[in-house]
């Protein structure tokens, strides 16, 4: 089977979002091959390079969307009307589509008319070239404008002034670029046999494309709805430039939900986020992301408690188990940042260190730019305000039984090791997405204490302990339990580490992803039939082992048996 795997930001370059599941599979469908069409987010991702292909990628193919250089398609008059025909009708249907927020279910009559303009616009750049520079013009602002003013256009989009047509005219032209790429050929994205979008958006434009050029079946990937994500950006924006921007993310939403084969949500939280803004629920099937277990196997396989009997710790008693595992350890290991609420798991420590005082709490992550320092600059001076006297002053932190350390550094050269030494792992957060760090520490066989927000819940599936976010006394308490009952730390954390390897292993990823994909391809129809010379259909015509790596990836000509060819009757007239 061909893939032609979707990026956006991500996969191949280094350090790009998603890039690691990507490679993941990549690798682990080493059977397939893999086209990758993969946008750049930026002059510094595409310097810092790929990362290291297997072979099984046979082509990449990448487009910056942060610039776009003219394509010097020069339109004519009949293309000129075309283009404004079109892009007038997206433009209405952006002022006339429901409020941002509300779901843009297919079907509608505004998603029918965004999805036939954003057709249009599409064979208008493949017949002439590209339509860079008429995104750019004049008449694409006038188009914009006129759909604003218009009759039934809605009160946000009729307020619209100049400087925001031009904010929306311009994020519209960014949005719309891969309208005008040269990847929508027979020897591009028609000759694969399958779309897989990374992500929903601008990275699954090219699959809505390949959809209607040339039937090729589409999946959508989404570990993180992007659809929610323009809903709370652009804070600072006017209105109507919120308004618009929301309208055309969420047609082009819908029009993805309604093309795609299946959609993968990869939690039942990113799945609600899905069925509320229009997905059809059919389609949907969940794939947790696959982490790979191995660097955390001699962690979790090797735990004293499973070396001792029961009776060896009855017969040691409490006071040898505090002997054993004193200082206890509570470990929080993420990126610092304010969504992180540390502030709350600091006075959480507070109460724990009052009732058990030999804890110490062990914060080990790196900052995310200005912001993240800023964090943890207070953070610390928070830690030193609330155990003055083990700190040798305000700010410092020598004998405070919280310690701030990077990943990497001395004592903490891995993620295993740091939770080698934990009894318990803690998360904090006030926002989360899908949390990778716990199913670590799950696969380390260690316990944990999180905070109800994202997936949490889900991943946890009762293997630890949830506390609503921001009440440091109740995540407090949650700790102290379980410090306290060492019996129910090894037997939670054996049971996380179990439930971790069934559902959270690269394996089961590639696994599910392997299945879908086939069960994809089985249900559609053939797209390309083989016609002999005579213009007939000709059966088997591309054996099953063209699409295998070697010496069969091109299909070899087959000689037709005497017994299939259809030779006419000859006609014999009879002359009286």
């Amino acid at each position: 089977m061909r893939i032609g795997l979707l990026t956006e930001g991500g996969y191949p370059y280094v350090g790009g979002e998603g890039g690691v599941w990507c490679d993941r599979l990549v690798r682990g469908l080493d059977r397939h091959e893999f086209d990758v069409y993969a946008f750049s987010n930026g002059q510094a991702q595409e310097d810092a390079g790929w990362v290291e292909l297997p072979p099984q990628v046979a082509r990449v193919r990448t487009a910056p969307l942060w610039a776009a250089e003219e394509d010097g398609a020069v339109h004519g008059r009949r293309a000129r009307r075309r283009f404004t025909e079109h892009y007038g009708e997206l433009a209405a249907a952006l002022c006339t589509a429901a409020e941002p927020g509300a779901a843009q279910k297919p079907g509608t009559a505004e998603a029918d008319r965004f999805a036939n303009a954003l057709h249009g616009l599409a064979e208008l750049a493949r017949d002439e070239g590209g339509l860079v520079a008429a995104l750019r013009s004049e008449q694409a602002v006038r188009a914009l404008e006129h759909a604003c003013r218009a009759p039934g256009a809605r009160r946000t989009a009729r307020e619209a002034r100049v400087p925001d047509l031009l904010t929306v005219a311009g994020q519209l032209e960014r949005a719309l670029r891969p309208l005008s790429l040269d990847w929508y050929e027979e020897d591009g994205l028609g000759a694969v046999d399958l779309c897989h979008a990374a992500s929903g958006g601008v990275a699954a434009l090219p699959g809505l494309l390949a959809r209607h050029f040339f039937g090729v079946p589409l999946l959508v990937t989404e570990y993180g709805v992007r659809l929610r994500a323009h809903y709370l950006t652009r804070p600072d924006a006017s209105p109507a430039v919120r308004a618009l921007l929301a309208a055309f993310h969420g047609l082009l939403t819908a029009e993805t939900y309604r093309t795609a084969s299946y959609l993968v949500p990869g939690n039942a939280h990113a799945r609600r986020w899905q069925e509320r803004c229009g997905a059809d629920r059919a389609k949907l099937r969940t794939i947790y992301p696959g982490l790979d277990a191995a660097p955390f196997a001699r962690v979790g396989e090797d735990r004293p408690e499973d070396r001792e009997t029961r009776e060896e710790r009855e017969r040691r008693g409490r006071r040898g188990e505090r002997e054993r595992t004193d200082p206890h350890t509570l470990v929080w290991i993420g990126r610092v940042e304010p969504a992180k609420d540390l502030v709350s798991l600091l006075h959480a420590f507070a109460e724990v260190r009052a009732a058990e005082p030999g804890t110490r709490l062990r914060i080990v992550g790196r900052t995310s730019g200005p912001e993240g320092e800023a964090y943890l600059g207070h953070c610390r001076a928070l830690a030193a305000q609330l155990f003055p006297d083990e700190a040798d002053g305000p700010h410092a932190v020598g004998r405070n039984p919280v310690s701030f350390e990077e990943l990497g550094g001395p004592g903490a050269e891995t993620t295993a090791d740091v939770h080698a030494g934990a009894t318990v792992t803690v998360l904090s957060s006030v926002v989360e997405g899908f949390p990778a760090g716990l199913i670590e520490a799950m696969f380390c066989g260690r316990v944990t204490v999180s905070t109800d927000v994202g997936a949490v819940v889900e991943v946890i599936g009762g293997t630890g302990l949830v506390v609503p976010p921001r009440n440091p006394r109740a995540l407090a308490e949650a700790c102290v339990s379980l410090l306290r009952d060492p019996e129910r730390r090894a037997r939670l954390g054996a049971a996380a580490r179990a439930r971790a390897l069934e559902l959270f292993s690269v394996e089961q990823n590639v696994a599910a992803f392997h299945g879908l994909y086939l069960e994809t391809v089985a249900r559609t129809p053939v797209r390309r039939p083989v016609l002999d010379g005579a213009g007939d259909m000709q059966p088997f015509a591309a054996p099953a082992e063209a699409r295998v790596p070697g010496h069969w990836t091109e299909p070899t000509p087959r000689a037709v048996p005497t017994w299939a060819v259809e030779t006419p009757e000859p006609v014999t007239e009879t002359v009286r």
